[in-house]
């Protein structure tokens, strides 16, 4: 496990109620394309790495899938099983997983690659739990940042807050551009063939204390910039991100915030 990783289990531990009330709704805008670049279909054995708060995983059940799902945090495995009882749930983390080769169908990872500190490693153990042939379907936040995910940063910037130093950043050998070509390549060298990468773009509306919410609570690492500030510089940081949110406030009082995710598929 890297440093990379040890902090990710430490940000998300005792978070997964903060994430379910905030950013969950964000990423489960891409999960009906990820099913379908995963050729999700009835019957199929499907894991879903990272479920989260198992919205993939349900809807994987809804098509017919027989599904496993699997999360690094016990809290968020609980919210999972809660969600999709028919679903098997359990805490694993990548890059080992507790399967046999050629185990599923197919795999999916809605926003996994963010969070683990050797994404090309990740990969190749999804491979490795798919059969030949078998589909895998992963998405990651785009690079430059769409402007609505960018907000909380400008916030964070216009208040001169300082990035934290236990939040490391990835090990130059183990990051990649985070566009179309960066990611599909990342997907070949860890052995996919018939690689293919999309960016999709959506609105995300969100009240503004709904949104401020998740970095309040110190979800993500965007969270955990805020919480570790000074009362004072949180403060600020609230106070821009409110200035801020005028730019995006639509006509019902919610905010319009412009989001890009990269969609990848590959095949084992």
């Amino acid at each position: 496990m890297t440093i990379f990783d040890e902090c990710e289990r430490k940000t998300w531990a005792g978070r997964a109620q903060a994430y379910a009330d905030s950013f969950a709704a964000l990423c489960a805008y891409p999960v009906p394309h990820v099913l379908d670049a995963a050729a999700i279909r009835p019957g199929a054995r499907v894991l879903d790495v990272g479920t989260g708060t198992g919205v993939v995983a349900a809807a994987a059940a809804a098509r017919g899938a027989r599904v496993t799902a699997v999360d690094a945090d016990p809290g968020m495995v609980e919210l999972a099983r809660q969600a999709v009882p028919e679903a098997a749930a359990r805490v694993a983390t990548l890059p080992e997983l507790p399967f046999a080769d050629d185990e599923f169908d197919a795999v999916v990872g809605n926003f996994v690659l963010n969070h683990v500190g050797r994404p090309r490693q990740a990969l190749a153990e999804l491979r490795r739990v798919t059969r030949p042939g078998g589909r895998i379907a992963v998405t990651i936040w785009a690079s430059p940042a769409a402007p609505g995910q960018a907000l909380l940063g400008r916030a964070i910037q216009a208040a001169g807050a300082v990035r934290p130093a236990h939040l490391p950043a990835l090990a130059p050998e183990d990051d990649f551009p985070r566009d179309e070509r960066g990611l599909a390549d990342l997907l070949r060298s860890a052995g996919l063939a018939g690689v293919a990468c999309e960016t999709l773009r959506w609105d995300h509306l969100a009240g503004p204390e709904e949104w401020w919410g998740g970095p309040a609570a110190g979800v993500a690492s965007i969270g955990q910039v805020v919480v570790s500030q000074t009362p004072a510089t949180r403060a600020e940081i609230k106070r821009q991100f409110d200035l801020l949110s005028a730019e995006f406030a639509g006509p019902d009082g919610r905010l319009v915030l412009p989001h890009a995710a990269l969609l990848a598929r590959g095949r084992a």
